[in-house]
């Protein structure tokens, strides 16, 4: 059995003499078991089925509680479903997520903080820890820019369909006009490694600035240049092209911390661009390529018509509130369901 070889690995002596090695292993064994429980459960769920199913025949039981028991165990299949197309190298990680207002001002600012806001709500109903590594406030309301670090299994997996640009279409609160503007905001999203993955950087194409953090924090964050900014000369090593990786980081006081989350989160980066190139090589057929492909258009919120859509699995709601605090699992569901097997 899977679980007990791997548990036969952690008994062995000097086993955490590795430590990398170990967190894998560790790791495994707790992804393994997940698996387990979750088909026991389906097991359970389906005897207990059968058992009531009976029951209702000798009158003992109702059909409302066998119908709910049938559902209980239809959506359990479902899940373990769903979850199976989450077997990419990289789905099982925490995950970055940065969020880049578009062109339009005040309006795209506001539609930028309205996605955070959203994002931190689907992370907190899945019990994900939520840690803002660097933001920039707008000039008069919401934000030019935010990064941040959303940390739980499979948190990159179920979110790394939401990569793209997604559009707003509202009556804008800003225009004394009162008309209908169209805002857009950019999502990208990447992989949060740890210390068991090792990414080589070239020191010599690193430099490093550091300048004082803004907003809040008290007179102690305006005096010391506690921020800091990272510049990556990237070289990439299949088509030889180039190009400079920038990140800053405010997320504590303690400048050498930050730096330690700025080359983290480079890292990220870099494993993210060897991901999308084995994703490139996969994606023979044109046509998916052309669908999933990062940076396009993928969903457009309409405030007005109470109608929010995704443009590549053609899934929407009228719900428009809910999607807007959190609820976005059955975007993430369709579009995992159609693309995760691809």
């Amino acid at each position: 059995m899977r679980i007990q070889e791997l548990e036969e690995k952690t008994k062995v002596d000097g086993f955490w003499d590795d430590p990398k090695n170990g967190k894998v292993i560790m790791r495994q064994i707790k992804d393994v078991k997940s698996w387990v429980t979750a088909y026991d459960e389906i097991v359970k769920a389906n005897d207990d089925l059968g058992v009531l199913y009976e029951f209702a025949k000798e009158g003992e039981a109702t059909e409302e509680e066998v119908d709910q028991q049938y559902a209980n165990v239809l959506k359990l299949v479902e899940d373990l479903e769903f979850r199976n197309m989450l077997h990419d190298e990289a789905d099982s990680m925490s995950c970055v997520l940065k969020i880049n207002a578009g062109a339009g001002g005040t309006e795209s600012q506001d539609w930028a903080d309205m996605l955070m806001r959203m994002y931190m709500r689907y992370a907190e109903a899945h019990n994900y820890k939520v840690r803002i590594s660097n933001i920039l406030e707008g000039d008069d309301a919401g934000i030019k820019s935010c990064t941040m670090e959303i940390d739980g299994d499979y948190a990159y997996g179920y979110l790394k369909g939401e990569n793209g640009v997604h559009r707003l279409v509202r009556v804008s609160p800003f225009n004394a006009q009162g008309k209908r503007m169209t805002s857009f905001s950019s999502v990208f999203v990447t992989p949060l490694i740890d210390d068991t993955i090792e990414i080589v950087i070239d020191p010599s194409r690193l430099t490093w600035d550091t300048f004082r953090s803004g907003g809040a924090g008290g007179q102690n964050v305006n005096k010391v240049e506690s921020g800091v900014r990272l510049r990556y000369q990237y070289k990439d090593p299949y088509d030889g092209h180039e190009e400079e990786i920038l990140i800053e980081n405010t997320e504590t006081r303690d400048q050498p911390k930050n730096k330690e989350n700025a080359m983290r989160l480079l890292k990220s980066q870099l494993y993210d661009k060897e991901l999308q190139h084995r994703m490139e090589e996969k994606n023979k057929i044109e046509a998916s390529k052309k669908k999933i492909e990062w940076g396009s258009q993928i969903r457009s919120y309409v405030f007005d018509d109470r109608r929010v859509k995704d443009h590549r699995t053609n899934y929407q709601t009228s719900n428009v509130q809910a999607v807007m605090d959190g609820k976005i699992d059955e975007f993430i569901k369709a579009y995992l369901m159609e693309f995760g097997q691809k």
